[in-house]
């Protein structure tokens, strides 16, 4: 009989992304087997033979297999490979691509995705061309020679919005597109079907969504070269980018009730952003219209910090895609990108009651403006 994760990962025709973020990366239906995949706690595998030998622990897992077959699912991709962190999962994608490649990023994206781009400018030699991803002609002038187009959407924390089918046929063949799905999700927009060849997940956010797992993701579709599939997975190998078996079980367990986190959060940003956009402290809101992520700008750093500053029920944290409200001042961080606008704060909602989410927030403004 054909597992469950066999099924997911053939795309099966009735299920639904909420169905598949249920049921795929279970364990055969066999009488007295777990429901879930248990944590293997090992570095060492008893030898034999050769064929689908995990070999030792760097080298593969069944609590990774498991998550990875999920992911894979969910985006509508062939393969996923887990790793430490988005940004290792973020370096094995560098790591794959030509010493003097061309790549074309975000101007606004995450920090550590620009540093590490700066880096291997620095010490490899890559040619790194910014772009505002949300101006299609632009990206594709800045695509020109270019290996690799790295687009995020929504940007971090800019909420920018690429136009990815349009961008994706118009690349040229030997370009490879990644987009960066960790503030959409597999639910909202699945962007190997729109022609991107690799989606990049902070597995750490919203498919964790507990903040408690660090955790990154590569999902190739079909067409994807092999060959840079294997640099990939060589590349996990090679610099011990591997997660840990307790984060991918932690991770895979999030999935689980990734649909009813988002299906509330998003209900409860599109409340939050209309009466934010109402505040005479809001100078702009920046909400693509779907998700739980938003950002609004105040007219300075000084009265975001008071803003935040009166929160009881928001967190103050850097991380995002929990179950509880998270928000921040970026420029607080003196790496993040001068663009940025000094007094942006990028929020992330949670599943608190939108009325206590709310009276929060307007009460904290309230108080920033007196």
């Amino acid at each position: 009989m054909q597992n469950d994760r066999d099924q997911a990962i053939g795309g099966h025709p009735n299920w639904k992304p909420e169905t598949l973020a249920v049921a795929a990366g279970r364990p055969d239906r066999v009488p007295d087997a777990p429901l879930n995949q248990p944590i293997v706690p090992a570095s060492t595998y008893i030898g034999g033979s050769t064929t689908d030998l995990v070999g030792y622990g760097r080298y593969g897992n069944a609590g990774w297999s498991a998550l990875e077959d999920t992911v894979a699912a969910l985006e509508g991709g062939s393969r996923a490979l887990a790793f430490a962190s988005g940004m290792a999962a973020a370096a094995a994608v560098l790591a794959a691509v030509p010493a003097d490649a061309t790549i074309v990023i975000p101007e606004h994206c995450y920090l550590g995705v620009a540093g590490l781009a700066d880096e291997y400018r620095q010490r490899h030699g890559l040619t790194v061309r910014t772009v505002d991803i949300a101006d299609t002609a632009a990206v594709l002038r800045a695509a020109d020679g270019a290996e690799l187009v790295w687009i995020e959407t929504p940007a971090n924390p800019t909420m920018d919005v690429a136009d990815l089918p349009a961008i994706a046929a118009a690349l040229p063949a030997e370009c490879l597109l990644l987009v960066d799905n960790t503030f959409a999700t597999p639910l909202l927009q699945q962007p190997l079907t729109q022609g991107a060849d690799i989606v990049l997940h902070s597995a750490t956010k919203f498919l964790s969504g507990h903040s408690d797992a660090l955790c990154g993701i590569l999902v190739f579709g079909s067409d994807t070269d092999a060959e840079l599939v294997a640099r990939a997975e060589s590349a996990r190998k090679l610099h011990g980018a591997t997660p840990g078996v307790l984060e991918a079980y932690l991770v895979l367990r999030g999935i689980r009730t990734l649909p009813v986190r988002l299906r509330q959060a998003e209900a409860s940003a599109k409340v939050l952003a209309g009466l934010l956009a109402d505040h005479p402290l809001v100078d702009r809101v920046r909400y693509p219209g779907f998700g739980s992520m938003l950002a609004i700008d105040l007219t300075d750093a000084e009265s975001a910090d008071r803003f935040i500053g009166n929160l009881r029920l928001w967190v103050h944290a850097t991380s995002l895609g929990g179950v509880e409200s998270t928000l921040e001042r970026r420029r607080r961080w003196p790496s993040e990108l001068p663009s940025v606008p000094p007094g942006l704060v990028r929020m992330s909602v949670g599943v608190e009651h939108v009325d206590d989410l709310a009276s929060d927030l307007l009460t904290a403004l309230d108080l920033a403006r007196s």
